[in-house]
């Protein structure tokens, strides 16, 4: 692993970014759902309808969605009778993702506390792996890719939402704007926490863009990979299988 990864728009000592990301996020589950909102005009939900779509859980699969702790991604794919594990790094995140199903009346779920690098599940044991806005928060993403790749049957899908570059000129120049002054802010009024959304959306920045990580992933040995831009690149689900 190498020895410094981004944290924003800083290098930190790689060791320590994991447990630095895993502060931002303690920090922030009671209110993430909320601030997602407030951030994107409730489009997320748009988002993730529309990524879930492209996965098409079926009844009966397995299905690991990493980073999914508040169970959004978990619940959309769940009503179609998959099975689905909801993994991610923090406890806070998975808590509030529990309490959300409970309101819910979800059940079924499996919950785990899970490292994207260092999965503990056997080879080639889920049908889909999908992550939605975390896969930037991983210290070691060809490490988290490799992962993935590994859990998944042959014939299986990869999926992964995630903020990008948009390609749209004039739109990337007030996007930028409104995530620099604004988002922070935001942070701020609703969370009572202005740093780690600035955390955020300097990550976002610090992410690659569409070739660069569609690249990475058929490095990891995926193939038929994929790019698909929603507002130009602003946001874009990644595709490839494993065969």
């Amino acid at each position: 692993m190498q020895d410094t990864a981004p944290f924003g728009y800083a290098d930190v000592p790689a060791a320590d970014k994991t447990r630095m990301v895993g502060d931002v996020f303690a920090r922030v589950a009671r209110r993430y759902d909320v601030m997602n909102d407030a951030m994107s005009g409730g489009m997320h939900r748009l988002w993730k309808d529309q990524f879930v779509r492209r996965v098409k859980p079926r009844a009966g699969e397995r299905i690991l969605d990493m980073a999914g702790g508040t169970g959004d991604i978990a619940f959309r794919m769940a009503a179609t009778g998959a099975h689905v594990t909801v993994a991610d790094i923090n406890p806070a995140m998975l808590g509030v993702g529990r309490q959300r199903a409970e309101k819910r009346g979800i059940r079924g779920l499996v919950w785990a506390e899970e490292n994207a690098e260092s999965l503990s599940f056997a080879d080639g044991r889920f049908d889909a792996y999908t992550i939605a806005f975390g896969i930037r928060n991983v210290t070691d993403i060809p490490a988290a890719l490799a992962q993935a790749h590994r859990v998944l049957k042959r014939g299986s899908r990869f999926f992964c939402l995630e903020f990008s570059t948009t390609e749209w000129p004039g739109f990337r120049d007030l996007y930028d704007a409104y995530s620099h002054r604004i988002v922070p802010r935001l942070g701020k009024l609703i969370a009572d926490d202005e740093a780690s959304y600035r955390y955020l959306v300097e990550s976002i920045r610090r992410f690659p863009d569409m070739p660069t990580f569609a690249r990475m992933i058929a490095e990891a040995g995926f193939v038929r990979t994929r790019a698909e831009p929603i507002l130009g690149g602003l946001v874009a689900i990644h595709s490839g299988w494993r065969i």
